[in-house]
Order: structure tokens, then C-alpha cells, then sequence
């Protein structure tokens, strides 16, 4: 299987106002399922065009008042 996989390493989350599905999976380091409602919990939904983006700062302000 020919997957094409995006190197996370090089990311610079400071310079990211909003990330894809796969790139919120792995700063969640939650599956797909699990990423994604965190994110529509979070309100951070971003539709461009058909496109799903998630804002990272309304993502980051959820988990720290759920963790509260």
C-alpha cells in the first residue's frame, strides 16, 4: 500500500492558525474519529470549499476548559 504520509516533525505549530484532519490527529495524538470531535466540540470547524480545516487556538482553548 502506497500511503503518502506528511512529515510532522518539520511542523512549526506557533507560526499555525489552522491544521487538516491528519495534521489535528497528530497533535491530539487521537485517531480520526476521536480528532475530529474534539474539534466540532471545540467549534473550531473551518469549511474552505469542500476542504475541512481546524482552528488550532479554539482547539487549544477547549481542551484547557475541559481539563479544568
Amino acid at each position: 500500500m502506497n500511503k503518502t504520509t506528511k512529515n510532522y516533525n518539520e511542523i512549526d505549530l506557533s507560526r499555525k492558525l489552522a491544521v487538516d484532519t491528519e495534521e489535528l490527529q497528530q497533535i491530539l495524538s487521537l485517531g480520526r474519529k476521536s480528532a475530529v470531535e474534539v474539534g466540532k466540540a471545540a467549534n473550531a470547524q473551518i469549511m474552505v470549499g469542500k476542504r475541512i480545516i481546524w482552528n488550532l487556538q479554539r482547539v487549544q482553548e477547549y481542551l484547557y476548559n475541559v481539563a479544568a
